[in-house]
């Protein structure tokens, strides 16, 4: 059983924690509708490029810009929706610890992300001068897995230690050995 101090130190954990993962949702969703205004406002050009349905041809295409173009388009594709990776499992609040919640947590928040991207491919065939581009799912959900791997598990460690912090040490009790009066005690015959 755990006991709660007299500051009420488990409610504060709680509160902060609640704080949090509302924080984590309405950057999410501040950050969808930035990603949504970005990439589905119709865009005035004179011409439209082709569809591009085969995996990494457009990846390729990028590469025979040269080093510098390719870095800034294949960036650009990694950290549209890479802030996923962070708030999906920020605003979900789970602390678990074992590598099963771990791994279901990375699949999650993967599947989560290629969704999101596949939408907003499927939604800019309706938009004039956007083209579908199936290397974007693969880029945008690479970058989801990126930023999940690599802040996500040092905040939760991070997050376990102040939640733990707030709550306090359990409280150690000592084993207490059998009392003075306990042979007299026993052989006094009970009447019930």
């Amino acid at each position: 059983m755990q006991r709660l101090e007299a500051g009420g130190s488990a409610a504060t954990a709680t509160a902060i924690h609640l704080r949090l993962r509302l924080l984590a949702g309405v950057l999410l969703a501040a950050h969808l509708l930035v990603v949504g205004w970005l990439t589905l406002r119709p865009l005035d050009v004179p011409w439209a490029a082709a569809a591009n349905l085969t995996p990494l041809e457009g990846i390729r295409t990028d590469l025979a810009y040269g080093p510098l173009e390719a870095a800034r388009r294949i960036g650009e594709g990694l950290a549209l929706l890479a802030p996923l990776g962070v708030l999906l499992p920020l605003a979900g609040g789970r602390l678990a610890l074992s590598t099963l919640s771990a791994w279901s947590s990375l699949a999650r928040t993967a599947a989560a992300g290629a969704l999101v991207s596949l939408s907003i491919e499927m939604l800019q065939t309706a938009v004039p001068g956007q083209v579908v581009d199936v290397d974007s799912v693969l880029l945008n959900t690479a970058g989801v897995l990126l930023a999940h791997v690599a802040v996500v598990p040092a905040l939760r460690a991070r997050l376990r230690r102040s939640h733990t912090a707030y709550q306090g040490n359990t409280p150690k009790i000592s084993r207490v050995g059998l009392g003075p009066w306990t042979d007299v005690l026993s052989a006094v015959q009970r009447e019930y």
